[in-house]
């Protein structure tokens, strides 16, 4: 692939079909990804690959700790809840995902189950957990470096034609989470990416997000109109 076929191709995978994905490509999408930049190349981050029962244990525990009520407790902060714009791109999204899938405004059923599937990782057969080394906690480097890596992993597994979706349910219950996966207590738990080969025939997986444009989101300086 060009390079901009999977910067303008690549969207968020929510529908896996159940095939394993070889341990060496993943291991050649995150060799990839590295080569993200970082502060300093301090190169905080590292992976926690999950697949097959102990990802199960995981999709079942955050499901029935969401689901007796237990709160959600996410490693990082998320601050207050969005409003104005962003709360407008937040509801746009939702809307063409329910749409996609038929879900009607009122049908708390499927929209439950909507949810849920976030907590299960979408049924992918891959997981990966990004977390950093809790020495650089406090550094807000720490995280953007984070974010860096993960979109490089994004796109690189589009790439090798896999899809994957970074979320934050997977990992609100980090009990779970760090109980299945080993995570060691040097690290702080950052995302999750569900990864896997898309299933084409998913209706959510054919939805595009819009972008606002570059007029909307950049002020140039010094420049010649």
């Amino acid at each position: 692939m060009e390079f901009d076929d999977v910067i303008l191709g690549r969207r968020s995978i929510r529908g896996y079909k159940p095939d394993p994905v070889p341990r060496a490509l993943i291991e050649e999408i995150l060799t990839l990804a590295m080569r993200a930049p970082s502060s300093m190349n301090t190169q905080p981050w590292n992976f926690y690959v999950i697949t097959g029962e102990p990802l199960n244990r995981i999709r079942a525990g955050n499901t029935e700790r969401m689901l007796a009520g237990v709160p959600q407790s996410r490693e990082f902060r998320i601050g207050e809840p969005f409003a104005g714009q962003h709360r407008e791109r937040q509801i746009g999204v939702a809307k063409q995902l329910f749409s996609a899938m038929g879900i009607a405004r009122d049908d708390k059923e499927k929209r439950q189950d909507w949810v849920l599937r976030g907590f299960r990782q979408f049924d992918a057969p891959v997981c990966i957990i990004v977390t950093y080394d809790r020495v650089l906690a406090g550094s807000d480097d720490t995280p953007f470096d984070c974010g860096a890596v993960t979109t490089a992993l994004v796109n690189a597994a589009w790439s090798r034609g896999l899809g994957a979706v970074i979320n934050s349910q997977g990992i609100m219950q980090s009990p779970v989470v760090r109980e299945h996966a080993g995570i060691a207590d040097d690290q702080v738990i950052m995302k999750s990416i569900a990864l896997g080969w898309p299933d084409h025939d998913f209706p959510a997986n054919a939805v595009v997000s819009e972008r606002k444009s570059v007029k909307e989101a950049t002020v140039f300086v010094g420049f010649d109109d």
